[in-house]
């Protein structure tokens, strides 16, 4: 006697064939949709980068503009370029977690809360009209309240003087520390200097604003209102990645000119 619909061996036999089709679908889906998916990444990096450096604007072609920059690959260690990396194809997120590209900070030295240190950092070099540079872009990261922040700041060829700050990841909370996104709060940064008279990291996120005729005000930030342990992590992160083991070495060869 041939079995119901409903038997047990034609229920799994349908379950599974059904499993069998979604997965070739979900599978084919997906490898079709990863060139589309690698674009949008690499185009909102680039969105990203053009932000710090001032060069998003309305209507912008973002492929267009991104030919003024130039990626690099710096040994953070010695401050300069180097070429045992290959700039186009370097994942420095994924370096992060590579014992072989990256090491284990000392909870003493880890301020940021970054926990392990690559030692090659992809930045980017814009270039003015006639192939000069005109500003660096470097990535930085560190943690807040809630999550690890990663961004870019842009430094002017003077290896001192901000030319603008954005952050493109981060979970702090909306309206308190989600506030580093705010376009108002990001207008701050730049004409900031990071170190004082000594060579020291020197930026400060203040609780409340700051008094622009005040002693060191051209290192000071204005604070983020009810967020004071993620303005405290935008501050760990520029001194971290300021001080020796981030681009301290990189933007002294900046300011005395070795770098181009």
């Amino acid at each position: 006697m041939a079995e119901g619909n409903d038997s047990i061996k034609k229920t799994i036999f349908v379950a599974g064939a059904l499993s069998v089709v979604c997965s070739i679908f979900v599978s084919t889906a997906a490898t079709q949709l990863k060139p589309i998916q690698e674009k949008n990444r690499q185009l909102d990096q680039q969105r990203n980068i053009l932000s710090a450096a001032g060069l998003l604007q309305p209507g912008v072609d973002i492929q267009k503009a991104f030919e003024r920059i130039e990626a690099k690959v710096v040994d953070l260690d010695t401050g300069e370029y180097t070429d045992a990396i290959d700039a186009k194809t370097y994942n420095q997120r994924k370096a992060q977690k590579d014992p072989a590209l990256s090491r284990k900070l000392k909870k003493s030295e880890d301020i940021a809360t970054i926990q392990r240190r690559e030692r090659y950092a992809l930045i980017y070099i814009v270039r003015g009209d006639a192939g000069k540079l005109d500003k660096v872009i470097l990535p930085i990261r560190g943690y807040g309240l809630w999550s690890t922040l990663r961004g870019y700041v842009a430094v002017e060829e003077d290896g001192n003087t901000i030319a603008g700050l954005t952050y493109y990841e981060h979970a702090e909370t909306p309206g308190l520390g989600g506030e580093v996104d705010n376009p108002n709060w990001k207008a701050l940064w730049p004409g900031k200097k990071l170190y004082d008279e000594r060579g020291r990291p020197a930026i400060d996120v203040v609780k409340g604003k700051v008094d622009p005729h005040a002693t060191g005000a051209e290192h000071k930030i204005d604070g983020l209102s009810g967020a004071t342990i993620t303005a405290n992590g935008v501050e760990n992160m520029f001194r971290y990645w300021l001080g020796e083991q981030g681009f301290a070495a990189f933007l002294t060869r900046l300011k005395s000119g070795q770098i181009s």
